[in-house]
């Protein structure tokens, strides 16, 4: 493919591109009414100019339309939006798939000596990098990360975000209690570390910030209050923290604030509750919890690695969304055991299974794409190849291994030749991720 050798930061922007395989774009939800199936259209081409989606259709007719356009052929792979993964820890990388503890014991055993080494800054780079090296091979092109204590950390993932183009939100995790005195700051340096780095990232080129109080039972109600002070100076900020995600940390979280009247309202109570909140797991929630999350259309992300991998419990998938809650999709590494979303998807699918569900592939997919963007309020953005979008995109070969190509060969539709590859795919089912347009 040729290039102009002009344009942004990152170096020259290509021509026009067109794209030719199997283009799936979601024109409605697949959840609620309708049936799943009918949720998206399959096109012979996307147009691409400028970074974002032109146009969808025939070959022909997009050839017609652009006739200079750089011509690349993907064959039969099915090309969907980017993966976007709406909760990790960029930070955990390293130690991934680490064996058997429960929420706290593993925070004290793994994350925390984990964590303490980002201090160093050449570290924190190297860590970011493979991390983003990792999740584009597997497809994700946008993600939410809680970094550490250490500004230095988010400096490094934003810097490594900005090298790749991606869209990518974070925030310095904020914690004054229950950690080890080198991961604690105080409500005073965790309000004023955190509102320099918004000042110097948010809104800087694809990438977002995230207002970053790791969990009630690691901050004070001084702290909460702080952060809470700091949202409501940056509103267009989201916010992410964890919420009932296991029923020992409940009990945990109880004891430390006996005033509340359930987890959530330790962050209502101190201006953490609103519609750019993003809270992970929410597993064990009470009808008060559930009732106000829908009142204020915050997001529910549901970790299903995670949640199986430490044992932390099922998320009632159709539960949630039949009471109209927002929901998006996530990783959760490392505390989930694979950075792929197709992996995520599996297991989504088969937490759904033991919670009464089974959910449909376009579902999957969706959550996996325009869910989690939804979640994250860029669903005007990314997450779906629609007019105007911006051209995050991967190619599934969903024929990428023996067992998966015997199976997809017998699929009487698109959905039923994805199953396979969301069940037992990995990164050799992504043959090309694009980002804003460009080879990854």
């Amino acid at each position: 493919m040729e290039f102009e050798q002009l344009s942004d930061e990152r170096g020259p922007m290509p021509h026009d591109m067109l794209l030719t395989g199997q283009i799936l774009g979601f024109e409605r939800t697949p959840f609620g009414g309708g049936d799943p199936n009918d949720a998206a259209r399959l096109s012979e081409a996307v147009l691409i100019r400028g970074g974002k989606i032109a146009a969808l259709g025939r070959a022909a007719d997009l050839r017609a339309e652009a006739p200079e356009a750089a011509q690349v052929d993907m064959g039969d792979a099915l090309i969907c939006a980017g993966f976007v993964d709406a909760h990790v820890h960029y930070p955990q990388t390293a130690m991934i798939a680490s064996w058997g503890k429960r929420l706290r014991d593993w925070l004290e055993t793994y994350t925390f000596p984990e964590e303490l080494r980002f201090g160093d800054p050449a570290y924190a780079r190297e860590i970011a990098s493979r991390y983003f090296d990792l999740t584009l091979a597997n497809g994700t092109t946008t993600c939410v990360s809680y970094c550490t204590i250490h500004p230095g950390s988010v400096t490094a993932f934003f810097e490594a975000a900005q090298a790749r183009g991606v869209r990518a939100v974070a925030g310095k995790t904020c914690m004054d209690r229950n950690a080890p005195p080198d991961l604690c700051d105080t409500a005073q340096s965790g309000y004023d570390a955190s509102k320099a780095l918004i000042g110097a990232w948010h809104g800087v080129d694809r990438l977002s910030y995230a207002i970053t109080p790791r969990f009630s039972p690691t901050s004070t109600r001084d702290q909460l209050a702080a952060l809470g002070a700091l949202w409501a100076e940056h509103p267009d900020c989201l916010m992410q923290t964890h919420l009932s995600e296991q029923t020992d940390e409940i009990t945990w979280v109880k004891s430390l604030y006996p005033e509340a009247r359930d987890y959530l309202d330790t962050y209502e109570a101190h201006g953490l509750l609103g519609a750019r909140g993003l809270y992970g797991h929410a597993i064990h929630l009470e009808p008060r919890e559930r009732d106000r999350l829908r009142e204020v259309g915050a997001a529910l992300v549901h970790c299903p690695t995670s949640n199986t991998f430490i044992g932390s419990g099922l998320f009632d998938m159709a539960a949630r969304i039949a009471e109209g809650q927002r929901v998006g999709l996530a990783t959760d590494t490392g505390g989930g055991s694979s950075f792929s979303m197709l992996r995520t998807m599996a297991a989504a699918y088969e937490i759904g299974q033991l919670t009464g569900t089974a959910l449909h592939p376009a579902q999957l997919l969706w959550l996996a794409t325009a869910g989690s963007a939804e979640a994250l309020h860029m669903g005007g953005m990314i997450g779906n190849i629609a007019p105007g979008m911006e051209a995050d995109l991967v190619a599934l070969d969903l024929a990428s291994t023996p067992a998966i190509a015997q199976r997809s060969a017998r699929a009487d539709d698109i959905w039923e030749a994805l199953f396979p590859t969301i069940m037992m795919g990995d990164d050799r089912a992504v043959k090309q991720v694009w980002i804003a347009g460009r080879p990854a």
